[in-house]
């Protein structure tokens, strides 16, 4: 299962990073709602995904190697994830339930680890 879970912490990091890019670059594929409680500016959503992204995926190599911190410190990061995802549907709908599904897989997985 931490093999799994390393393997779409990865995955799921690579995602964000190109979601945040998209977002810094100010993409068209973004929709834009004019009354949302969590409006910031499309840029600072794409810094947030970015860093995000790179900390998962940074932390997704360290699950895959073993390390037993990497599993407490990928369960908070993928829950922020998720978090930030939710927060940003409104803008990518779609690409946000593909997130937080993966995110929800990733947290399971790490939870149900029991060393032999």
């Amino acid at each position: 299962m931490v093999l799994f879970a390393g393997v779409v912490m990865l995955v799921d990091g690579i995602l964000e990073v190109f979601r945040g890019i998209m977002a810094i670059a100010e993409d068209d594929v973004f929709v834009t709602t004019p009354r949302y409680v969590f409006k910031f500016d499309l840029t600072s959503w794409g810094w947030i995904h970015l860093v995000i992204g790179v900390l998962v995926a940074l932390v997704g190599f360290f699950v895959i190697k073993g390390a037993a911190w990497a599993r407490i410190a990928g369960i908070f990061l993928v829950s922020l994830s998720l978090i930030g995802s939710f927060l940003d549907l409104p803008y990518y709908p779609l690409w946000s339930l593909v997130i937080i599904a993966l995110d929800v897989f990733v947290i399971w997985a790490l939870c149900v680890y029991r060393e032999d």
